[in-house]
């Protein structure tokens, strides 16, 4: 078999183990390391490229951001800064009507700017905004459907382990990339604001929720109690956010700067104990180590591709076919989207990047407009059924029989309709993307 057969049978048996089970990371070293061992037919060469491959991959610079981030946001979840955003942004709009849902919004949208995870605004705001809504008599449709659509944010809004993924992938820089998911993270959380204030005005009846307001009886903070839950997230924001806009340190430093402000928070708020914090310690170590194992994967596959000419043959055939750049863009959009359908977020990137950035790179586009347009394309499987994992951690972590999965995901469409508009608006206007870069 020649090089490229072999490497297009390697990808299709990589997605045969994906579909029966095998853990994403394992499941591209695998077929990478016989895809190289059948094309220079040498099992030496396979696990010589297998060493050299984890080794460089590890010990990139870029991966030094993960623990940092990861720790930070663990350490903002257990401070409860999602839920003092929440009260804030709550007391604020409270008198609009869908105030609760703009209040969601608003507070994942901080909430993401200090914790990279949208999983993890997942199961905080269902918490923290999904109970409240549905006191104030909100439909559960819409009140989940605003907490799983927000929840992207958080891989949006930077910092995010996506970006980083993308960043590895990509060789783009972090800080970068970073700072071009400022405006588009805005951009789409100005859209589900404006989205909810015309769904309550022209759709009551799947909003739900008082027609007179949301302000009820509730007891309003003062200014200075609004002041001690305000100033500590900005400090952590503007200190991460500013310090790698201002130039004063990289992505890896402003990382070391936020965990290091979680913690004080943390401590100052008197949320971390021994136990919590060893918890915190644990569980970033599980998510480095699982992304570690992943980028060590990626980095196998793609070695494996550049030897099959697999990326190279795709380019020439897609430059003979004719296809302009928005054709390309439109279809790999597509593709991402079905995909999303069925695999998660990181395994889309680890899987189609290698693939798809030669070509990409062939257009003369902006790899960082495209790592944006890629990872916003990606967010919406987050809500698409029947993977949708947003839409899983919120129903286990309601545990609540009376909100059925179908509800869920029946509540996130019209989330996942503004978020396709959203994309369509970065697609046709890239300067929106690469206005702070």
């Amino acid at each position: 078999m020649t090089g490229l057969e072999i490497g297009f049978l390697t990808l299709a048996g990589m997605m045969l183990l994906i579909w029966l089970g095998l853990h994403v990371a394992v499941a591209l070293g695998l077929t990478s390391f016989v895809g190289v061992w059948l094309i220079k037919d040498s099992p030496e060469v396979a696990t010589s490229m297998l060493a050299q491959g984890a080794s460089d991959a590890v010990a990139s610079h870029i991966f030094g951001v993960v623990p940092l981030f990861v720790l930070m946001g663990f350490l903002v979840s257990i401070a409860d800064i999602g839920k003092d955003a929440f009260e804030v942004a709550n007391q604020g709009l409270r008198r609009l009507r869908g105030g609760l849902g703009i209040a969601t919004v608003a507070a994942n949208a901080v909430f993401a700017a200090i914790t990279g995870i949208s999983i993890a605004s997942a199961a905080v705001f269902t918490r923290v905004a999904v109970p409240e809504m549905l006191r104030y008599g909100y439909k559960p449709g819409f009140a989940t459907g605003v907490v799983a659509g927000s929840s992207v944010l958080g891989m949006l809004i930077p910092p995010s382990l996506l970006m980083i993924l993308y960043g590895f992938l990509a060789e783009v820089s972090v800080g970068s990339m970073f700072m071009a998911g400022v405006v588009p993270g805005l951009l789409l959380a100005l859209t589900y604001a404006i989205g909810i204030m015309l769904m309550a005005r022209f759709w009551p009846s799947y909003v739900g929720g008082r027609p007179e307001g949301d302000a009820g009886h509730e007891t309003l903070m003062g200014g200075r109690e609004m002041a001690a839950k305000l100033l500590p997230i900005m400090a952590l924001i503007a200190a991460v956010l500013g310090g790698i806009y201002a130039g004063f340190f990289t992505a890896t430093d402003a990382g070391a700067v936020g965990a290091a402000g979680a913690l004080l928070i943390a401590l100052w708020k008197r949320k971390l104990d021994n136990r919590k914090f060893w918890q915190v310690l644990v569980e970033t170590g599980h998510v480095t180590v699982a992304v570690s194992f992943l980028i060590v994967g990626a980095s196998l596959y793609t070695r494996m591709l550049a030897l099959s000419g697999v990326p190279q043959f795709l380019v020439s055939e897609i430059s003979a076919a004719g296809l302009g750049p928005f054709a390309f863009l439109a279809v790999y959009i597509l593709l991402i989207v079905i995909l999303g359908c069925f695999i998660d977020s990181s395994s889309i990137l680890l899987i189609v990047l290698p693939l798809m950035l030669p070509i990409a790179s062939g257009f003369d586009m902006n790899l960082i407009w495209f790592g944006i347009i890629t990872i916003v394309a990606v967010e919406i499987g987050l809500l698409t059924p029947p993977f949708g994992l947003s839409v899983f951690v919120i129903k286990s972590t309601l545990n609540d029989s009376r909100i059925t999965l179908r509800a869920i995901f029946v509540g996130t469409l019209p989330f996942a309709a503004i978020m396709l508009l959203t994309l369509i608006i970065l697609v046709l206007f890239p300067k929106l993307t690469l206005a702070l870069v």
